[in-house]
């Protein structure tokens, strides 16, 4: 259900702790649910998203013509758009992570002290998750559905341009919790689209927010940085890098690069910079720069890119720095590894960098120098995805250095405490 913004500063407060002192009662009883309950749970989410698809068609078409009529990008119509197969794949990874080993309460480590003392440290809920995020509705389910599974309350702020949408997979995701016995306030969806109850939410709801986790663009990012009270989780840009070394096989050159950037172009995981060997241009540039422009990709190259491909249009510093999300890709030609490393660690959000090489020594140079969240050798930048990587799916990708790192699935949704047993021993 939509309200509508016309609450002032202290209504839109007086919503938000609520929603907040809401998660944090719900969170106990999730802390110590069992594994099968919570299944359970996810179970009838999946049952209820694919149930209700023609409501949920119905709710993101009203997005989608909304969506239309504001001009957003091609690219963030596609992020926004839900059909059949979408809807097929969220209830599909909700049922992944019902799957997935259940991290509460797993001993990651135990030992024994000479006194005799036995100790574990042991995975426990982070407590109450603030998500924040935009366009994408399928977040929706992938994060309550994450929370969940790790025992944690959520509350989720979608964007105004995907609201209905979300309310909708938000109503099934509710719908599961209460068939499983689970608290309904395990999983809220802040109810209006105003962006004073982000700045809420940012403050922590008195206390009752563990940690936030933005996922949109720069502005969203930049603005949780710097006004968030609670620890983030967050990921600027994906300014993601794919490297094609003199030593690569051209028939797999071409493909990933085309994958790389054309599959989904608004995705975090897309390229959006090429380097290529200056050794092997001759070979792989105008093969790989022709099928990506066959694809629909617009290119924009250094000084020699141009000279050597007439399409392309003149690159700036600023292309080397920007996240298009759209099917537009800046090309450099690079003298070997060493080049493309400095290059990467210039211009790279950390985000995931890629490499195509059958040389084995740079790849070693590439995977050791480069320090960014994800590296992947002869593979797509899009495999940067907690799905892909068996997670069954992620609340998004974190590129800082501090507790989670990379696709943010159920493990990176957990803290841990000791467990510390003796048999009568005082400290001396």
């Amino acid at each position: 259900m939509l309200m509508e913004n016309r609450q002032g500063s202290a209504d839109i407060a007086a919503l938000m702790n609520d929603l907040g002192a809401r998660a944090r009662a719900a969170a106990g009883p999730l802390s110590i649910a069992t594994p099968q309950s919570k299944n359970a749970a996810l179970e009838a989410m999946a049952d209820a998203l694919t149930r209700n698809e023609a409501a949920i068609l119905e709710a993101n078409r009203e997005d989608m013509a909304r969506g239309e009529a504001a001009g957003l990008s091609p690219a963030l119509l596609d992020r926004l758009k839900l059909d059949s197969a979408r809807i097929a794949g969220m209830a599909e990874g909700i049922r992944a992570i019902a799957a997935l080993k259940d991290p509460v309460g797993d001993v990651i480590a135990a030992w024994e002290r000479p006194n005799g003392l036995q100790i574990e440290r042991v995975r426990t809920p982070l407590g109450v998750i603030g998500v924040i995020y935009e366009s994408r509705p399928n977040v929706t389910a992938d994060a309550g559905a994450l929370c969940l599974k790790a025992g944690n309350a959520v509350i989720l702020r979608g964007g105004s341009d995907s609201a209905r949408s979300s309310a909708a997979i938000h109503a099934c995701l509710v719908e599961g919790l209460e068939k499983a016995g689970l608290p309904a306030d395990a999983i809220q969806r802040v109810p209006v689209t105003d962006r004073a109850a982000v700045g809420e939410m940012l403050k922590g709801l008195g206390g009752n927010v563990d940690v936030i986790v933005p996922r949109g663009g720069r502005s969203l990012v930049e603005r949780v940085q710097s006004d968030a009270r609670v620890p983030i989780f967050s990921h600027l840009e994906g300014i993601c890098h794919l490297y094609l070394d003199r030593s690569a096989e051209a028939d797999m050159a071409v493909s990933i690069a085309v994958n790389a950037k054309m599959r989904r172009t608004g995705i975090c995981g897309a390229a959006e910079t090429l380097l290529v060997d200056h050794a092997a241009a001759d070979r792989l540039l105008v093969p790989v720069l022709s099928a990506l422009k066959e694809a629909g990709c617009a290119i924009r190259g250094d000084e020699e890119v141009c000279a050597r491909f007439a399409s392309a249009a003149p690159a700036t510093d600023e292309d080397w720095g920007t996240e298009y999300l759209d099917a537009i890709i800046s090309v450099r030609l690079v003298d070997g590894v060493d080049e493309a490393i400095r290059h990467i660690g210039t211009w790279s959000s950390h985000h995931t960098e890629a490499i195509v090489a059958e040389d084995a020594t740079a790849v070693e140079r590439f995977f050791n120098e480069i320090d960014s969240a994800i590296l992947l050798h002869n593979a797509s930048t899009q495999f940067a995805d907690g799905g892909e990587f068996g997670m069954g799916a992620e609340i998004g990708i974190a590129t800082g250095k501090m507790h989670a790192r990379g696709p943010v699935g159920v493990e990176q949704l957990t803290s841990f405490k000791y467990r510390v047993r003796g048999s009568g021993q005082t400290r001396p």
